[in-house]
């Protein structure tokens, strides 16, 4: 088997566990149900990937590095108010892509200790990344000076919503208040649009304008 084989193998059984667990949760699927959907043997999936922990956290490295991107210091011609609109946009799509895994995510933590100190290290270099470009969007005017204050509760109340959106999304599946509700960084800017400046509201209401266009 060449290393280009091994390689698509192996991203294929990736690909298949992620549609998978958005399906069924993480904890209702086996290597052999991974294998069969695939239509290749046990043993050969066993040799890409040992046991789950070892597949989810391959995984989840993915999941990392595909954000990784769109965290990162924006170019300055970029923006960091239109940064942080990407940002946002980027993470509502992420969320329905890895939909499992914040789903999921106590039980993961939980039961796969290697993923629980990569996902602890993970959130605290978010919330920093997170944290500078909020300063950086005060420093441009978007936000009115005093945000800076807020900044630890604000970033704490932006990660719940982001965790736990999925989940209420299920809880309210057949509920008529889910017709009604707008989107997950549509409630994260609700969240955030008392803080900004006029400047701040002017540009955002140009790019939700856009997005939507």
């Amino acid at each position: 088997m060449t290393k280009k084989s091994k390689t698509n193998t192996k991203q294929r059984i990736m690909d298949t566990a992620v549609d998978l667990f958005n399906k069924d949760g993480v904890q209702s699927i086996t290597s052999r149900h991974i294998a069969k959907e695939m239509g290749i043997s046990y043993g050969n999936l066993d040799y890409h990937f040992k046991n789950k922990e070892v597949l989810l956290l391959a995984i989840y490295k993915q999941m990392r590095a595909e954000m990784s991107d769109s965290y990162k210091a924006a170019d300055p011609a970029t923006g960091s108010f239109d940064q942080i609109h990407r940002l946002l946009l980027h993470l509502e799509s992420f969320q329905y892509k890895f939909r499992f895994f914040n789903l999921d995510v106590l039980e993961i933590s939980r039961s796969y200790p290697k993923i629980n100190r990569l996902l602890k290290n993970t959130l605290r270099i978010r919330k920093q990344q997170m944290s500078d470009l909020f300063k950086r969007a005060i420093e441009d005017g978007y936000f009115i000076k005093s945000t800076e204050a807020h900044i630890e509760q604000l970033l704490l109340s932006i990660r719940i919503i982001i965790t736990f959106w999925l989940s209420q999304e299920e809880l309210l599946s057949n509920s008529k208040s889910k017709k009604n509700s707008s989107g997950m960084s549509d409630n994260i800017w609700k969240l955030l649009f008392p803080y900004m400046t006029e400047k701040g509201q002017l540009l955002f209401q140009e790019l939700v304008d856009g997005s939507r266009g």
